[in-house]
């Protein structure tokens, strides 16, 4: 299993705090997002990765050469990412995606009780981590369901038409990769979709393949694109270290 980390974007919403520090390197209880993300996924048996990096990538590569010196963790370079979005960043990793593989945004901070759920659970092509909640905004990338099939995934679904959100952390399986690859290789052949979010080809292979939700209720996880949703995740990683996760 491998896994590839979205790493690229500079974070705007977040400026001051990344005006000369890439997002994923933002600091979490002493350690950066990037490490949390790492540390979780080698504790799951996940030792092959890559993290895809844009700006300020050598402050990446630094952290890694110091720290992760002695894994099979690699980085590849997305030299577009201030004019594209993570679409583009996917298709330059397509080659890494031959096999199952997990697929992490940047951003995503997570328990390691959700990882192993996936592993476990995940046996669709493609399944996407699902979290349920009381209400959605118009920045949930928001996912409608039928029992655990994934019928669409985007900011724009009605709230009526919502059932869950997608917390950024993605398994392919089995022709998931293939499926990813294909669809990917179709969306970046049309220059007007650079500035598309992947999980838009996630939604056109769910009008035709099999995408399934994995439904991770209950537990700790948060995606940080703003002030507050960093201060969310410091308190998140400070609770789970108390109940000695």
């Amino acid at each position: 299993m491998k896994a590839i980390i979205l790493s690229a974007g500079q974070g705007k919403r977040l400026l001051p705090l990344t005006a000369h520090l890439p997002k994923c390197l933002l600091q979490v209880q002493g350690k950066s997002i990037l490490e949390w993300q790492l540390d979780t996924l080698l504790a799951c048996g996940i030792t092959d990765i890559t993290v895809v990096v844009g700006y300020q990538a050598d402050q990446v590569e630094a952290v890694l050469q110091e720290k992760y010196r002695q894994t099979a963790i690699h980085t590849l370079l997305n030299a577009e990412f201030a004019g594209t979005d993570n679409l583009v960043s996917c298709w330059l990793a397509r080659a890494e995606m031959q096999e199952d593989f997990i697929l992490l945004n940047g951003d995503t901070l997570f328990e390691a009780a959700i990882l192993r759920q996936v592993l476990k659970e995940a046996q669709a092509p493609v399944t996407v981590t699902v979290n349920q909640k009381n209400g959605y905004d118009s920045d949930d990338m928001k996912v409608s369901l039928a029992a655990d099939r994934l019928l669409r995934i985007g900011k724009d679904i009605p709230q009526e038409d919502t059932h869950g959100e997608s917390i950024g952390l993605l398994l392919f399986r089995g022709n998931g990769p293939k499926f990813f690859r294909e669809g990917l290789e179709k969306a970046v052949a049309d220059t007007s979709l650079v500035w598309r979010w992947f999980l838009s080809v996630v939604n056109a292979i769910a009008q035709v393949e099999e995408v399934r939700a994995c439904l991770i209720n209950g537990k700790a996880w948060c995606e940080i694109d703003y002030p507050a949703d960093l201060e969310c995740a410091q308190q998140i990683v400070a609770e789970a270290r108390r109940a000695g996760r």
